[in-house]
């Protein structure tokens, strides 16, 4: 036991520490994923949407926190209960994802590693058969320095990991996983390969036949029976390979502007998926930048869900000499995590992106 105590301590704490990193680097996309199971259709709590990025910041530190609770084995009671707690309440909330077929990607490696949501409830049950053997065998979980050591180490992982969290707010992810990231050609990001893998859906097809239903599937072909056709329901069995970038546009309310924009030599892209929550501060330094971005060649646009009053109030009130075009809003937030955001694109291809307090980091 004292061995399976130790395999299991190191397995925990390391995989909660990598897995609450890759969160914690991007606390504003998992915020995205739990306003997605806070949502009607999914856990139907609404009322904790606008607190998704709050309990986000909770949650991803904590995580962080206890697997390096677990290693150096600080308060051993209280990390192995919490770790506890936490693993069956994802178990639970991954379960319900896959059974119900309601969160696509439960966001548990943030965009590093995507998993399906089968593959999220299989990953929890391992860690609870881990976490199981901690709880049992927890006599063995000594501290591997004296108490005061312990206790600074403990204190340190608390106060650097909410630093980090902050920090990514502040500006942007420290390692951008996303299909945007610097250096990303975005129309390769939405072209499917000649040999990539093509959906597989089978069609369940009900006729009437001798005055009994009968249900005859195929993989879309109309089915060759005698009788009478009622309806036919689909099930997609294999969606098939699925370009990293789907939902990217640039339209205005006449056209798909799309593949003129991406073909442009020098395009600064003005990014807010709400310019209803456009951040005051960062509103207010896009005029001198676009302005000067202009006088040295660049074609300046911005980008955003939000309607044509929204567009004018802004253009208005800021005194912004550049257009908004439409774009879907969860694209938008993929882009990039501030609100403003901006990036450089140079025939599609991302150079620069930075956060709206790093403005003046872009290099024109």
């Amino acid at each position: 036991m004292k061995y399976l105590v130790g395999i299991s301590r190191l397995f925990v704490g390391v995989l909660f520490i990598i897995s609450g990193l890759i969160k914690l680097n991007d606390p504003l996309g998992f915020s995205y994923k739990l306003q997605e199971y806070f949502s009607v259709d999914v856990l139907n709590i609404p009322f904790l949407e606008p607190y998704a990025l709050m309990i986000s910041v909770l949650v991803v530190v904590f995580e962080v926190v206890l697997g390096v609770f677990l290693l150096i084995g600080y308060k051993p009671k209280f990390t192995v209960w919490s770790l506890l707690i936490m693993i069956v309440f994802f178990s639970f909330l991954t379960f319900y994802s896959a059974y119900f077929d309601k969160v696509k990607d439960c966001g548990c490696f943030g965009d590093a590693l995507k998993l399906t949501p089968w593959e999220s409830f299989t990953k929890d049950i391992v860690l609870l058969f881990f976490i199981l053997i901690l709880f049992v065998g927890i006599k063995y979980i000594k501290p591997i320095f004296n108490k005061l050591s312990t206790t600074i180490l403990a204190l340190l992982s608390f106060i650097l990991s909410f630093w980090f969290g902050y920090y990514v707010l502040m500006h942007l992810p420290a390692i951008d996983f996303r299909a945007y990231k610097i250096g990303a050609n975005i129309q390769q990001g939405m072209s499917i390969p000649e040999n990539a893998a093509k959906p597989v859906v089978e069609y369940y097809w009900k006729f009437k036949v001798n005055g009994e239903d009968k249900i005859i599937t195929t993989n879309g072909s109309y089915p060759t029976v005698t009788g009478e056709f009622i309806s036919v329901d689909t099930k997609m069995i294999d969606e098939g390979y699925q370009p990293p970038i789907v939902d990217f546009s640039i339209e205005s309310n006449d056209e798909n502007l799309t593949d003129y924009f991406l073909s442009q030599n020098k395009l600064i892209l003005i990014v807010s998926y709400s310019l209803e929550k456009i951040e005051k501060q960062g509103a207010e330094k896009l005029k001198a930048f676009s302005d000067e971005a202009i006088k040295k060649g660049y074609i300046v646009i911005g980008l955003t869900a939000s309607g044509d009053e929204a567009k004018q109030h802004i253009k208005q009130t800021y005194n912004l000499n550049f257009d908004f075009y439409l774009c879907d809003e969860k694209a938008l937030k993929t882009v990039v995590r501030s609100n403003p955001g901006i990036l450089e694109l140079q025939k599609g291809t991302v150079m620069q992106k930075a956060h709206w307090n790093d403005i003046d980091t872009i290099k024109l």
